[in-house]
C-alpha cells in the first residue's frame, strides 16, 4: 500500500489517499472502511444521451464519485472490493443523493475520509505501508490424495490451489495403479508450486503431512527436478522445511505453524507471532486458569485491575456496525497499550484468527491470577453467546 496524503485534525478527523499496490492491500482497505465513511474514487458511470435527432444512447464515462459508505463487500478468494453508497458531491454525470457502487482495485487512488481515525485504523495503515509486512510464508499442506498449497501473509491465509487425486490402494503382489496414481498427484502438486510461489518473496515453504509422505514428496520433486534441470526449484531448495501435520486439510497448517523449527525460522513474521501467542493461551488455559480469559466483560474486568500481559482480539471485531461497540474494543486496545501490555490483533481469515472467533474473538494472557474474577466466567462467556 503507498500513502499519498495523510491530512488529519487535532480531532483526529481528516481524510488519507492511498493507493493499493498489491491484492493483500484490498484486504487492508476493507477493514479501513466503515459505514458512514467518505469515499471519493474514480468509477465508470453509464450515461444515457440524447443526440440532436432525439435518439437515445448511452455510453460508460469515467468519472471521479464522492460516496457516502452505505455496504461494503469483500471477495476474499478474488481480493475484490465493491463499496455501495449515495453520491455527496455535485458530479455533471451523477445527481445528488443518488446510488452507484465503486469496485475498488490495486494500482487506482483513493481518498478515504472519516469524522474519527481510531488507534487501530491507523495502526492497520502504517502495517500496510510497511514494506516489510509483505507476504513471505508459503505452505503445502498434504496427505496421499490431497494438498493445498496456500500463501502466509501477514493478514490473511490464501489458499492458492487444491489438488485432489484418487488413490488406489496398494494390492497384494501389484501396486502399479497406487504408485502410478501417487506420482501423478505428487507431479500436480509441483506444478501448482511453481505456479502459485514466487521464490523472490518467499523465504519458506513448509511442507506439512502425517506420516512419510512430506519425505516421498520431496525426494520425488527434487529428483524430477535434477532431471529436467529445473532451476527455479534446485536454487531454492533450502528454502523447503519439512514438518508434521495431523492431515492435508487448511486447517491443519496451524499445527505446522506452531512447530518449534518453524517458529524460529519465521520468528520475524506476524504470522507466527499470531500463532505463537494463541498456543500460549491454551497452554495457559489448561495449566492456570485464572491467567487465561475470554469474552469482552470478563476481559474488560481483568483490564481494570491492570492485569493483562497479552490481549488477543480478531479484527473482525472492529468492523462491528455499531459505533458504540467498535469503540469499546478500540478503548481496550489503547487501554492494554497504556499499561504497557501486548496486543495481538488477529486477522479473521488466518487460520489462528478463526480458531480466536471461536472464543468470542477477545481473549487475553494474565500477568498474575485474579481469582476473584474466574467465579464470573461462565457467566462472561453466556453473555457473550
Amino acid at each position: 500500500m503507498k500513502l499519498v496524503r495523510k491530512d488529519l485534525e487535532k480531532d483526529n478527523a481528516g481524510q488519507v489517499t492511498l493507493i493499493p499496490e498489491e491484492p493483500e492491500d484490498m484486504w487492508h482497505t476493507y477493514n479501513l472502511l466503515q459505514v458512514g465513511d467518505s469515499l471519493r474514487a474514480s468509477t465508470i458511470r453509464k450515461v444515457q444521451t440524447e443526440s440532436s435527432t432525439g435518439s437515445v444512447g448511452s455510453n460508460r464515462i469515467r468519472t471521479t464519485l464522492t460516496l457516502c459508505v452505505e455496504t461494503i463487500d469483500f471477495d476474499s478468494q478474488a481480493c475484490q472490493l465493491r463499496v455501495k453508497g449515495t453520491n455527496i458531491q455535485e458530479n455533471e454525470y451523477v445527481k445528488m443523493g443518488a446510488y452507484h457502487t465503486i469496485e475498488l482495485e490495486p494500482n487506482r487512488q483513493f481518498t478515504l475520509a472519516k469524522k474519527q481515525w481510531d488507534s487501530v485504523v491507523l495502526e492497520r495503515i502504517e502495517q500496510a505501508c510497511d514494506p516489510a509486512w509483505s507476504a513471505d510464508v508459503a505452505a503445502v499442506v498434504m496427505q496421499e490424495g490431497l494438498a493445498h498449497v496456500c500463501l502466509v501473509t501477514p493478514s490473511m491465509t490464501l489458499t492458492r490451489a487444491k489438488v485432489e487425486v484418487n488413490i488406489p490402494r496398494k494390492r497384494k503382489g501389484n501396486c502399479s495403479q497406487h504408485d502410478r496414481a501417487l506420482e501423478r498427484f505428487y507431479e500436480q502438486v509441483v506444478q501448482a508450486i511453481q505456479r502459485h510461489i514466487n521464490f523472490e518473496v518467499v523465504k519458506c515453504v513448509l511442507v506439512a503431512s502425517p506420516g512419510f509422505v512430506r519425505e516421498q514428496f520431496c525426494d520425488y520433486m527434487f529428483q524430477q527436478a535434477v532431471k529436467t534441470d529445473n532451476k527455479l526449484l534446485l536454487e531454492n531448495r533450502s528454502k523447503f522445511l519439512q514438518v508434521h501435520s495431523s492431515s492435508g486439510h487448511k486447517y491443519a497448517l496451524r499445527e505446522a505453524l506452531c512447530d518449534p523449527a518453524v517458529t524460529s525460522r519465521l520468528s520475524d513474521t506476524k504470522a507466527a507471532g499470531e500463532v505463537k501467542a494463541l498456543d500460549d493461551f491454551y497452554k495457559m488455559l489448561q495449566h492456570e486458569p485464572d491467567r487465561a480469559f475470554y469474552g469482552l466483560k470478563h476481559v474488560e474486568k481483568a483490564n481494570e485491575a491492570m492485569a493483562i500481559d497479552t490481549l488477543l482480539i480478531s479484527d473482525e471485531l472492529f468492523r462491528h456496525q455499531d459505533v458504540a461497540t467498535r469503540a469499546r474494543y478500540v478503548k481496550l486496545v489503547d487501554s492494554v497499550r497504556e499499561n504497557m501490555g501486548t496486543v495481538r490483533i488477529f486477522s479473521s481469515l488466518h487460520v489462528s484468527g478463526e480458531q480466536l472467533g471461536q472464543l468470542t474473538g477477545v481473549a487475553a494472557i494474565l500477568r498474575f491470577p485474579v481469582a476473584e474474577l474466574s467465579d464470573q466466567e461462565d457467566e462472561s462467556s453466556s453473555e457473550e453467546d
